[in-house]
């Protein structure tokens, strides 16, 4: 996922409007006045949101007769997720060291022998 992909995608969804949107069509298509039930803001300025959760990929939008409905694309959320991946296991094995060091330390101070897999 490049730079740009990565800065229009977190930056549509640091919008908590467009994150409830996003929530809202995870179950299923909706309609813009279908989203804007539940929020105190316009049908307008639900589409403005969507157009912002479409340029990022993350929305797409067909004509349905007389609706246009929008439906969740999981490919940038999954992009996401392995990008942030990477920091996971970095954090998970910096966890992991410290929690093997803080077992070490009791065992010093107890004056015990570690266990295998808990130094």
């Amino acid at each position: 996922m490049s730079r740009d992909t990565l800065s229009s995608v977190f930056g549509a969804l640091a919008d908590p409007t467009r994150r409830a949107i996003l929530e809202r069509l995870r179950d299923s298509e909706a309609s813009v006045a279908e989203l804007a039930e539940p929020f105190a803001i316009t049908p307008r300025a639900v589409s403005k949101h969507i157009a912002v959760l479409e340029d990022a990929g993350l929305v797409t939008r067909s004509r349905d007769a007389q609706r246009r409905p929008s439906r969740i694309r999981p490919e940038p959320l999954a992009e996401i997720d392995d990008w942030l991946g990477a920091y996971r296991q970095l954090w998970q094995h910096r966890f992991d060291r410290l929690g093997d060091r803080l077992a070490s330390q009791q065992h010093e101070k107890t004056g015990t022998t570690p266990q295998k897999g808990q130094q």
